[in-house]
């Protein structure tokens, strides 16, 4: 009986080391450097682009209309300060 007892132990020692390595291993993947920026390169491009690879051109006209607005203002500020 104790032999069943300690061999049922030691596989859930095993059992929570291989889920803990699992979980290391997903932690360092996503924690590094190069995933996260492949993540935020895609969430951009999902911003600008379809499923399909087509041009969200909603979303472009607002991004451009703010940079234009944004070097217009700043433009205007200049003159005002000058």
């Amino acid at each position: 009986m104790a032999d069943r007892n300690l061999s049922s132990i030691e596989n859930d020692i095993e059992a929570t080391r291989e889920r803990l390595a699992h979980t290391i291993d997903q932690l360092v993947y996503r924690t590094s450097p190069k995933t996260i920026a492949r993540r935020e390169v895609n969430q951009l491009k999902g911003y600008f682009v379809d499923a399909e690879g087509a041009p969200r051109t909603d979303n472009i006209l607002k991004v451009a209309g703010g940079v234009v607005g944004a070097v217009v203002a700043f433009a205007l500020i200049r003159k005002i300060v000058k």
